[in-house]
C-alpha cells in the first residue's frame, strides 16, 4: 500500500511532462511554418527581426526541443517563449500589414 503513492505520482509527472512537450513543441512549429511562409519584405516594414532570424531562432529551438525532449530545459522554455513572441507580437503585425493575405 505504501508504494501506490510514488507510482501515481509518477504517472502524473510523465503526463505533465508530455503534455508540456507536445505543447511546446506545437506552439514553436506553428510559429516556424507561418515564419517561413511569410513575405521577407514585410518583416521590415514592421519593424522587427528580418525573416532569416525569426527562422533561425525557431528552427534552432524547435530542433533542440526535439533532441532533449524535456520539457522543462532551457532550450524549450526559450523556444515557447520566442514563438509566443512570434505569434502574438509579430504575426499580428504581419497579419495587419498584408491584410490577412499572407504569402501574397
Amino acid at each position: 500500500m505504501a508504494q501506490a503513492a510514488p507510482l501515481f505520482f509518477d504517472d502524473v509527472v510523465t503526463v505533465i511532462n508530455l503534455v508540456l512537450i507536445v505543447f511546446a513543441l506545437v506552439v514553436q512549429g506553428v510559429a516556424l511554418v507561418h515564419c517561413i511562409t511569410q513575405r521577407s519584405d514585410a518583416f521590415p516594414a514592421i519593424g522587427t527581426l528580418p525573416k532569416g532570424a525569426w527562422i533561425a531562432i525557431l528552427a534552432v529551438c524547435l530542433v533542440l526541443t526535439l533532441l532533449l525532449y524535456q520539457p522543462i530545459n532551457l532550450f524549450a522554455l526559450i523556444g515557447i517563449a520566442a514563438a509566443l513572441i512570434y505569434l502574438l507580437d509579430v504575426r499580428v503585425g504581419l497579419r495587419d500589414l498584408t491584410d490577412g493575405k499572407g504569402f501574397w
